[in-house]
């Protein structure tokens, strides 16, 4: 079927979570709905703010621009919108945002009839962001555990975070999550590398079939997931790397205060080394 024949095939009405036939339309290749329409508002408030901000600093280099949390002594509470309000502004219009927009993909997959694994796994991202700027700073009792929004000045805060805990690639789950992020790369480029392989054989020979791929696997390992265990593999590899990404900041500081290099005095400690 052609594209353009699938997508009138499915561009119908329905499927919406709120607001009925109020934003039930499509602009182009895009629809809108209502979340559509709340994650444009969400966007444009939130890059309103930034800049807003900017001009207060009277910073207007993008590598410079920062807007910070509240300080510490804010607590929980809100803070001056000067003094940290801003930030927290944002970061509910940064959240509406995504959580709009995941929103609006869970609309899609009901107008296509298919699973919500694209919600969902866009979910895991929105986790990990919240991980940054509600649930640590919550755990830790003040919004000032937050992260800047800007270039220089989140670098700046990861940077001071990693020397905060002597060590940060000692912290395990930070390698969980690493090896995750690097094994997704590593299954993917394969995977790429063979689709690319197979579909653009050399001159005078035929394109090949996903029977050759899973053969050249087999030959190559002795193993082939298959055309659809690859994208399940790439998407499991995926979401435990931005899961885990997000476990390695909430317990540092939480549940973990010190150096995380002396975390691993328990193997120093096992009775094989005595």
């Amino acid at each position: 079927m052609a594209m353009l024949s699938f997508e009138r095939k499915y561009r119908v009405r329905g499927g919406t979570l709120i607001g009925g036939d109020l934003f039930d339309f499509w602009v182009g290749p895009f629809y809108v709905g209502f979340f559509g329409v709340a994650t444009v508002f969400f966007s444009f408030l939130g890059t309103a703010l930034i800049l807003y901000d900017a001009s207060l600093q009277g910073v207007w280099n993008p590598w410079r621009i920062n807007v910070a949390p509240p300080d510490l002594k804010y607590g929980l509470g809100l803070a001056p919108l000067k003094e940290g309000g801003i930030w927290q502004i944002v970061t509910v219009c940064a959240l509406g945002a995504f959580g709009s927009w995941a929103l609006r993909e869970v609309e899609i997959c009901r107008k296509l009839g298919m699973g919500y694994h694209v919600p969902v796994a866009f979910g895991v991202a929105i986790f990990a962001y919240a991980t940054l700027v509600v649930i640590r700073p919550v755990l830790l009792g003040a919004w000032g555990h937050g992260f800047p929004y800007g270039i220089w000045s989140h670098l700046d805060w990861v940077s001071n975070i990693g020397y905060q805990y002597l060590h940060f690639h000692y912290n395990p789950a930070h390698m969980i999550a690493v090896s995750f992020f690097f094994a997704t790369t590593f299954a993917l480029s394969l995977h790429g590398a063979l689709v690319l392989s197979a579909t653009n054989p050399p001159k005078g020979e035929t394109v090949k079939t996903p029977d050759h791929e899973d053969t050249f696997f087999r030959d190559l390992i002795g193993y082939s997931v298959g055309t659809l265990g690859i994208h399940r593999l790439g998407l499991f590899l995926a979401l435990a790397a931005g899961f885990f990404s997000a476990l390695c900041i909430v317990i540092s500081g939480p549940f973990w205060t010190r150096g995380w290099p002396e975390w691993w005095n328990w193997w120093l400690q096992l009775p094989i080394w005595k």
